[in-house]
């Protein structure tokens, strides 16, 4: 009996155990989820500040409508991450309260997509980008509220050290340096966008393997800029192409702060290739530019940096549509216009092939364009500038056929 007792004892903890609740798995608490619209009630710029911080990869962070007040610069640190207004004439986000001398926003991770908001009357850049791959601006708006002013900010988009850019449909007014600029990056597209009233209203700067398309570039000071410049940690641009752009009335007077490169842009150009190689500009309507359509010219200002060829090199101007201009050249060009009787044609270059220390070079520029097109080397031979050793010539060059670049592709673009 006792061992009985024992058994049936030991039967009734088991059965017990059996009908006892098991411990719930532990489980991690999950990150709040981004709110569907960032809150204007309250510190509008605390509440979007704080969801560019907690943004995940993959998140859309989504911008209401109206027209925000903000006094300091945003900045966003997350891979993956979509900004999104309401339109970009919709969503405006306001800096002419900004109290330090920043960007309005500032990007420094991969994957991001900006698109349909507008920035205005920031102290510094309007949005920078940098190190930032795969970066996409859409359907954005940078601008100065008044005229041109050299207290502007420098850039409107600015992207910087990167890989695989997307500018489209962006507009930018007012930049004292560069509306769209783009430097140091590779893998470029520039499309279907307006930039206007800057001293450059688009800049591909110290970068390989860009496309510049079905774009507007009308009353900046120059209009669409391709240069090369030493001391950078990348020189040597290259493969760049300009076609089916709008490059007119780009007669905005100069207003970039003294010291800067795009000081020396002479109002009223259309291009300037500045030491780079291989660019192809073709097919792109040009029209009343004072000074000169497009401007092939030697970087001017004396260097040490043993990389750096400041001659433009292969060189293709084909197929283009020119009406205008020419008829009043400013700045650098006006004196040397008027020992040619006052104007320019439609094509100039600045006819330096060599720099002290070195040989002179064949910059093989191919000009395929109807007979009637002008062209003018103003034979400087090498800078400083010799007065007494000019000699201008309007004979084409003869130069040899350039492949041209690949399209550029990018892994974003949905086209």
């Amino acid at each position: 009996m006792k061992y009985h007792g024992t058994w049936t004892a030991a039967a009734a903890l088991l059965a017990l155990a059996a009908c006892s609740p098991k411990p719930a798995p532990e489980t991690k608490a999950e990150a709040p989820a981004l709110p569907a619209v960032v809150s204007a009630e309250g510190d509008f710029a605390t509440n979007l500040q704080t969801a560019l911080i907690e943004a995940r990869s993959g998140d859309t962070i989504r911008l209401p409508e109206g027209v925000f007040n903000l006094t300091t610069g945003l900045s966003l640190d997350v891979d993956g991450v979509t900004l999104l207004g309401a339109g970009q004439d919709k969503t405006i986000l306001d800096f002419a309260g900004q109290t330090g001398a920043g960007e309005g926003l500032l990007v420094t991770s991969d994957n991001v997509t900006l698109m349909a908001f507008g920035i205005r009357d920031t102290k510094g850049d309007g949005i920078k980008s940098k190190g930032a791959d795969g970066i996409t601006y859409r359907d954005i708006t940078v601008d100065w509220s008044g005229e041109p002013d050299e207290g502007n900010g420098a850039y409107g988009v600015y992207p910087v050290e990167s890989r695989d850019v997307l500018v489209e449909n962006v507009t930018v007014r007012g930049a004292s340096d560069a509306g769209i600029y783009v430097g140091q990056s590779e893998n470029i597209i520039v499309r279907n966008s307006l930039a206007e009233f800057n001293v450059a209203g688009i800049e591909i700067e110290n970068s390989n393997n860009a496309d510049v398309y079905g774009n507007i570039a009308r009353d900046n000071t120059g209009g669409i800029l391709v240069f090369d410049l030493p001391d950078l940690p990348v020189i040597g641009g290259h493969s760049t192409r300009i076609f089916n752009n709008q490059i007119v009335h780009n007669n905005t007077r100069n207003f970039a702060p003294a010291g800067n490169i795009v000081a020396g842009v002479p109002s009223g150009t259309g291009v300037i290739i500045l030491a780079n190689r291989d660019v192809h500009v073709f097919d792109n309507e040009f029209a009343d530019n004072r000074s000169a359509h497009v401007l092939l010219t030697a970087y001017t200002e004396p260097f040490t940096d043993e990389r750096y060829n400041p001659l433009p090199r292969d060189i293709v101007v084909r197929n283009n549509r020119w009406s205008g201009g020419g008829n009043d050249p400013q700045g650098m060009l006006a004196p040397m216009a008027e020992a040619l009787g006052g104007t320019l044609p439609a094509i100039v270059s600045d006819g330096v092939t060599r720099w002290p220390g070195a040989e002179s070079q064949v910059l093989n520029l191919v000009i395929d364009e109807a007979p009637e097109v002008g062209f003018v080397s103003l034979g400087v031979g090498a800078y400083p500038i010799n007065p007494e050793t000019l000699a201008p010539s309007m004979d084409r060059p003869q130069g040899t056929p350039v492949v041209e670049p690949a399209a550029v592709t990018l892994p974003q673009d949905a086209e």
